[in-house]
């Protein structure tokens, strides 16, 4: 039985005779299928980004994009006279998304041979095949998430934040505390699953064991009162960043024990794990426990492994780990990091938002 492939991320769209039928220069009044229309707002529904590369006039073509009221679904579009092969790569190179991940369709064969030959990782279709594509299984994920459904909206305020930043004269701390950045850690519930399943399985630089729990598995987690399963977004003045971290934690006298610690890479210039991780030792110091945080290293993780040394946890054994109940199952590869917990400052660069610690029992 052959594997699924892998979901495109990004849909790259060419404009004449396949987004629309026509050719702009020759006739202005060029038409979208229904067809064309109910897939591109389908695929903006399921978390798929979608830009344009298009030999065009800019500014007629970006017209014409708007009079048809379909502008706004369109992140980074390359319309001008370059190689089409070189507006797909600067589109992924700006979205920050491999080759793979990238679809681009168009009418003409030369072009979408252009494409190949310097890309052969990316995906192309023929315009034939644009009212299909939503059937297609690359373009099928199996959950939407709250996040890939607004997935578009994040990316177009990250490159206005991004844009913001370059302009700033100041230093970043004072541009961080410019933001108004609030980070919210609640409790899991029913409709963050899913969040909490993609990033245990998405996220791998800043993942601190690389270990995937399944929906069942947090199921589990969740309705054990010994556990908190902890979900963390970012919002600030130009928009939600959406899910940017979990925390999986488990509770036990003299020592919590933080079986994983994940956040997105999309995050780390603002800070939020170094946050996460004071924000967590000045909670466990308040209970009087010492913490003690799963770690594995992989070829990808190696920051993680800088901000736990840097919040002060060391590979030091101690008496408390003795009575942790994973420390007799099979922890291939995972080893401990030990933390005596102090009080930490709050961070001078957000605000957080955040329930109080502890066993189920233990709550006030």
């Amino acid at each position: 039985m052959s594997e699924a492939p892998a979901l495109v991320k990004c849909l790259i769209w060419d404009l004449d005779n396949t987004l629309w039928r026509g050719t702009l220069l020759e006739d202005s009044d060029v038409a979208l299928p229904d067809e064309i229309r109910r897939t591109i707002t389908e695929l903006d529904a399921r978390g798929i980004l979608q830009s344009v590369a298009s030999k065009n006039d800019h500014d007629h073509a970006w017209q014409r994009l708007e009079a048809l009221g379909i502008a706004d679904y369109f992140v980074l579009p390359q319309i001008g006279w370059h190689p089409k092969s070189r507006s797909v790569a600067e589109i992924a190179e700006q979205m920050n998304f491999a080759l793979s991940a990238i679809a681009f369709i168009d009418d003409q064969p030369a072009e979408r041979a252009e494409v190949a030959y310097h890309h052969p990782q990316v995906r192309c279709y023929d315009a034939a095949r644009a009212a299909d594509l939503t059937g297609l299984p690359e373009f099928s994920p199996a959950v939407v998430t709250v996040d890939a459904a607004r997935r578009r909206d994040m990316y177009q305020a990250g490159f206005r934040r991004t844009a913001e930043r370059e302009s700033f004269t100041g230093p970043d701390e004072e541009f961080l505390r410019s933001l108004d950045l609030v980070m919210e850690i609640k409790r899991a519930d029913e409709t963050d699953l899913s969040r909490v399943e993609e990033l245990t399985l998405r996220t791998s630089q800043m993942n601190a064991t690389g270990v995937y729990y399944s929906d069942a598995d947090l199921r589990a987690l969740i309705a054990d009162p010994g556990h908190d399963v902890l979900t963390v977004t970012l919002t600030d003045r130009f928009g939600p960043h959406g899910a940017v971290g979990v925390l999986l934690l488990g509770y036990h006298e003299p020592v919590w024990h933080l079986k994983l610690l994940a956040t997105s890479c999309r995050v780390v210039s603002f800070g939020a794990g170094s946050v996460l991780l004071n924000w967590l030792t000045d909670a466990a110091a308040g209970a009087g426990v010492h913490l003690a945080a799963d770690f594995r290293q992989t070829d990808r993780n190696r920051m993680m492994e800088i901000a736990y040394r840097f919040a002060g946890f060391t590979g030091d054994a101690c008496d408390c780990l003795d009575g942790l109940p994973d420390t007799g199952s099979d922890r291939t590869g995972i080893e401990f990091r030990h933390l005596v917990a102090g009080p930490r400052p709050a961070p001078t660069t957000m605000r957080i938002a955040a329930p109080v610690l502890g066993p189920a029992g233990a709550r006030p």
